[in-house]
């Protein structure tokens, strides 16, 4: 199934983590390689909503304090401070969409040695957010994949008593994810350095 099937198909828990978990692997942006996990309220409140509003409200003060300092960094900012107050899934879907396709573009442009966007970039993701992958970059790709992991996992574990593990789950690719791109950001800098 495809990215963009997944997401029309998921729950308010599973669009909730999903975009959560998009903005948390682009949080080297925002927080520095070795900076604070500043989403881990919103983790919290992903699997019922609970506190959704309050938890919201607290992470966008947090990252208040953060310095953003390029194009990528307050696209991330700017896709945290669209996130809905309600925990309703037309709202939660919307945002989901909006997130997944910043991380993947985000994703794209340290695929490039000098981070520029190819021409055909929106195409590209286009397509690989429909299901055909060819030609995109192996960071998108990897973030491609971990896209629908972490929806396939939440879609797997609704409604079952193991529910909360699927976020767990969620939450650990997600780490997985961000590692991956401090490394990316650690390596451009030495070489730029």
């Amino acid at each position: 199934m495809s990215l963009l099937e997944l997401i029309e198909r998921a729950d308010e828990r599973a669009l909730a983590a999903s975009a959560v978990a998009c903005l948390d692997r682009c949080l080297p942006l925002l927080a520095g390689p070795d900076g604070p996990e500043p989403l881990r309220p919103l983790w919290a409140s992903c699997e019922d909503g609970r506190e959704w509003a309050i938890r919201l409200a607290a992470v966008r003060t947090a990252m208040d304090d953060e310095a953003v300092s390029d194009g990528p960094a307050a696209r991330v900012r700017a896709m945290l401070g669209a996130a809905p107050s309600d925990f309703d899934p037309a709202p939660l879907r919307e945002w989901a969409d909006a997130c997944s396709l910043v991380a993947l573009e985000i994703h794209g442009r340290f695929d490039t040695p000098d981070g520029e966007v190819p021409q055909d970039a929106a195409a590209l993701l286009k397509a690989a957010r429909g299901g055909e992958a060819d030609g995109v970059g192996p960071l998108v790709a990897g973030e491609l994949e971990r896209q629908v992991r972490i929806l396939e996992i939440l879609a797997e574990t609704a409604g079952t008593a193991g529910s909360g593990a699927g976020v767990r789950k969620a939450l650990d690719l997600s780490v997985e994810g961000r590692r991956v791109l401090r490394a990316v950001m650690s390596r451009r800098a030495r070489i730029r350095g």
